[in-house]
């Protein structure tokens, strides 16, 4: 089965007192497991690293993490909110499984 919906997260690198950070790579595969777990392969998730080669590219005045659904901005800036995203796929039509 391909997937419904395609969920991109696009985030960078920060860099901070510790050293560099990669949570928004870390939240991302954090919520993939989330998704997978809860809407199987109806659903896929991927996380860009700003600066790697296959980094869609980005709308006008967004800031990061970016989350796109189907390739249209659902986030932008601020929190990746799990819940933001099931309500976007609830509007998409898509369950999660066994529901």
């Amino acid at each position: 089965m391909s997937a419904l919906a395609t969920i991109e997260i696009i985030g960078a690198p920060v860099a901070c007192a510790d050293g560099v950070k990669d949570s928004w790579r870390d939240l991302a595969q954090w919520i993939a497991g989330q998704i997978e777990g809860r809407y199987g392969q109806t659903v896929s998730v991927k996380y860009h690293d700003l600066f790697d080669p296959d980094c869609p590219s980005l709308p006008v005045d967004v800031q990061l993490p970016l989350v796109l659904v189907n390739g249209d901005v659902l986030n932008s800036g601020g929190k990746i909110s799990m819940p933001l995203i099931r309500r976007q796929l609830t509007t998409l039509g898509i369950s999660p499984n066994g529901q």
